[in-house]
């Protein structure tokens, strides 16, 4: 449905596709009630201990996520440790160079969402054999599933954490204030609107990853 996935369902659709193999899931979806935040959360560590990496899209409403909880997520505000160490929340890119950076739609945050990846005037694959452009962090996140895929692919040997880790810390980190939420008032550095302050790149992700794995 949209706007309202049953907490039910997110957690047996981890469980299954973990189940049967998937070693990335891409969770485009989200929202700000949750009836049962316990049966995601523990399907998220379910996915972490069997090595499968989530990646998230951070959501579309221009909200700072150290102020609103979102779900799902691995951490929230007033919550200092992530529930589990496999899980990449990802926010949205236009293809502008500068203060507007930021896709006015994109949630951010310092403390809970991890990168920034192109989520604007993406051209995607739609039903009937068609393709559109299509903007949210629902397009930013596959972005990154596609790096991690890469990764995994490259280097099968590093554990979901690592890929995290990977992806994390080889990114860009362009010096630049930018305007969030569409709202020339509301002005900050591109490093303290996430926990890197990072863009995600898939070049240096296969450099770092092909340093991790020697």
């Amino acid at each position: 449905p949209d706007g309202d996935e049953y907490d039910k369902d997110i957690a047996l659709g981890i469980r299954y596709a973990v189940d049967n193999g998937a070693k990335i899931i891409n969770t485009s979806f989200g929202k700000y009630y949750s009836k049962h935040p316990d049966w995601v959360n523990d399907a998220i560590k379910y996915a972490a201990d069997n090595d499968v990496l989530i990646v998230n899209a951070a959501g579309n409403e221009g909200l700072d996520l150290d102020e609103n909880r979102v779900y799902p997520n691995d951490e929230w505000p007033g919550q200092i440790d992530e529930i589990a160490d496999n899980f990449i929340n990802v926010g949205a890119l236009t293809s502008e160079y500068g203060s507007n950076m930021i896709a006015s739609f994109s949630n951010y945050g310092q403390g809970s969402v991890d990168v920034f990846a192109p989520g604007a005037g993406i051209y995607a694959t739609v039903p009937n054999n068609e393709y559109e452009y299509l903007s949210g962090t629902s397009m930013a996140s596959p972005n990154v599933a596609g790096v991690a895929a890469v990764i995994r692919s490259l280097f099968p040997k590093l554990t979901a954490p690592q890929v995290k880790n990977v992806i994390l810390n080889s990114g860009l980190s362009p010096n630049a204030e930018v305007i969030l939420s569409g709202d020339s008032n509301k002005v900050k550095p591109f490093a303290e609107i996430s926990e890197t302050g990072n863009m995600v790149n898939l070049y240096n992700a296969i450099i770092l990853a092909s340093q991790m794995s020697k």
